[in-house]
């Protein structure tokens, strides 16, 4: 049985790491059972932690109470976009829950939070003594964040936020953090409307509940050499909502009719409609392998982004659909990219 004592014993990619994770769980289980029963949690580490890193070196692990099991196993991409896909897949193989373990790829709320202490650079930061400015800008799907405890007066920048980034896991959950937090700031004096941390997932969850429904943005710019842009978008737009959708579908489709600033218009502008309509009827029968995130169309040509579980369909779709494109000539590109790196403007 290995034990992955040893980082260069195994070279693989994600994939190949996780099958190679779970199937050293299944085989050390009964080890790792006796380890949490004795309370031996630096052994526990010393096994579980080489795992991970099989997995991905830059995954981040840790041990916690769990929802319906005694403990949960969270591995996570801590907020890095581009590991969340491996993160999710990891939790995806994994067993199903049983009493003594859950398995999951972000770290929960904790309903018990505002009752926690941790040691921070020697000093005790419990919760029940942490502040929050919030500021959430009108049609801003975020609230903006500034942290304050006592003891950060006596803590450098970068260890208050690090406190501060767990504190909001703890408070929200790791997902809504990213979909609901935006600037997070930790200071060294208590905002003069500050209120007691306790209050924030109230304040995310009135927040939210004005995007309940699907949106659309109108957006106008300019491209690389001044000529007018415009896109729509899906509005809010996060990764984090979709974490297998790490596969970018571009499709690119040139148009006849254009007006003086080169957008699509008359015939051409009926034909690109139709076009994502069946365009976003195919997606709708993928069951929630695609998403339809957002065109540009600028210089004569509209590209349509789409962001897919590379395991679906998705892409086999969208090279059937270019074949009825008759203005010019099509294309469909298909790259990885986890982090929607190609659309970052559009994000919320």
């Amino acid at each position: 049985m290995r034990l992955f004592g040893r980082k260069d014993e195994f070279t693989a990619g994600p994939a190949d790491g996780i099958g190679e994770f779970w199937t050293w769980w299944a085989e050390a289980r009964p080890e790792l059972d006796a380890m949490v029963a004795a309370g031996e949690a630096d052994r526990l580490a010393e096994w579980i932690g080489p795992a991970v890193q099989v997995v991905h070196p830059s995954l981040v692990w840790e041990i916690a109470p769990g929802l319906g099991s005694d403990q949960a196993l969270v591995v996570t991409s801590a907020g890095d976009p581009e590991l969340r896909p491996t993160a999710h897949r990891w939790a995806a193989a994994a067993p199903a829950a049983d009493a003594l373990w859950e398995f999951h790829p972000s770290r929960r709320a904790n309903p018990h939070a505002m009752e926690l202490t941790l040691d921070v650079g020697g000093y005790e930061f419990a919760l029940d003594k942490l502040v929050l400015g919030l500021r959430a800008p009108l049609g801003n799907p975020r609230v903006d964040v500034v942290a304050y405890h006592p003891i950060f007066t006596i803590l450098d920048d970068d260890t208050r936020i690090e406190a501060t980034l767990l504190a909001l896991d703890w408070l929200l959950g790791e997902d809504d953090v990213a979909r609901w937090v935006g600037d997070i700031s930790a200071a060294g004096f208590e905002p003069i409307d500050a209120v007691p941390a306790v209050h924030l997932p109230s304040v995310v969850a009135d927040l939210a509940s004005g995007y309940r429904d699907e949106q659309w943005a109108l957006l106008e710019g300019e491209t690389a050499t001044g000529a007018r842009l415009i896109a729509t978008a899906r509005y809010p737009l996060r990764p984090v909502d979709h974490p297998l959708f790490d596969q970018h579908i571009a499709i690119t489709l040139p148009y006849l009719h254009g007006d003086a600033d080169g957008l699509p218009v008359g015939r051409s502008l009926e034909a690109l409609r139709d076009f994502e309509e069946r365009l976003a009827g195919r997606i709708s029968r993928l069951n929630g392998s695609a998403v339809f995130a957002a065109h540009m169309s600028a210089e004569g040509q509209r590209v349509l982004h789409v962001y897919a579980d590379p395991v679906g369909d998705a892409a086999i779709h969208a090279k059937e659909l270019i074949v009825s494109w008759e203005e010019g000539r099509p294309r469909v590109d298909v790259v990885g990219d986890p982090g929607w790196s190609a659309i970052s403007p559009f994000l919320t």
